[in-house]
């Protein structure tokens, strides 16, 4: 009778222990599934959908060279001969900027001559400049109400003399 008292009692342990497991078991997958982020597949997924969207050709609106004075420290004469080209990726900024194009140039213009001679000779100088031209393009071009996105200022033409 011994001998059927000690199995009689194992049972519960080992259903128990069976139990546990279930458990543990099913705890890890509902929290790999909580937290997983949608899993691999949508991670290449989003990965391919990326690459598949072209990404838009920028455009070019060329801005015939122009000469301005400049400002100088020792009151000398000193000139900028500039050509450039802005890149723009919306067609309507690029039609608005060719339509206004005598207002553009204007705008360009009254930045350019208020310019140092010694500050655009350096290369911190030049960049300094392409933000304000890209700055100057913040106010809408009178006639438009869109605002005007220019990504990018590329010269040409730039003497200094």
């Amino acid at each position: 009778m011994a001998k059927q008292r000690s199995s009689g009692t194992r049972k519960p342990w080992w259903i128990l222990g069976l139990l546990i497991i279930f458990l543990s078991m099913g705890s890890s997958a509902a929290v790999y599934y909580l937290l997983d982020d949608g899993g691999g597949d949508t991670g290449e997924q989003q990965t391919q959908q990326e690459t598949e969207q072209p990404t838009p050709k920028p455009s070019y609106v060329k801005i015939e060279p122009f000469t301005v004075n400049l400002q100088s420290d020792e009151y000398d004469q000193r000139l900028l001969y500039v050509g450039l080209s802005l890149q723009v990726t919306d067609e309507s900024t690029k039609e608005t900027l060719e339509e206004n194009m005598p207002q553009v140039r204007s705008r360009l213009l009254l930045l350019m001559s208020s310019q140092n001679a010694e500050e655009l000779t350096s290369s911190e100088g030049k960049d300094a400049l392409t933000d304000q031209i890209i700055s100057l393009f913040d106010r809408p071009i009178a006639g438009s109400d869109e605002p005007l996105t220019i990504d990018d200022v590329l010269y040409t033409e730039f003497i200094v003399q």
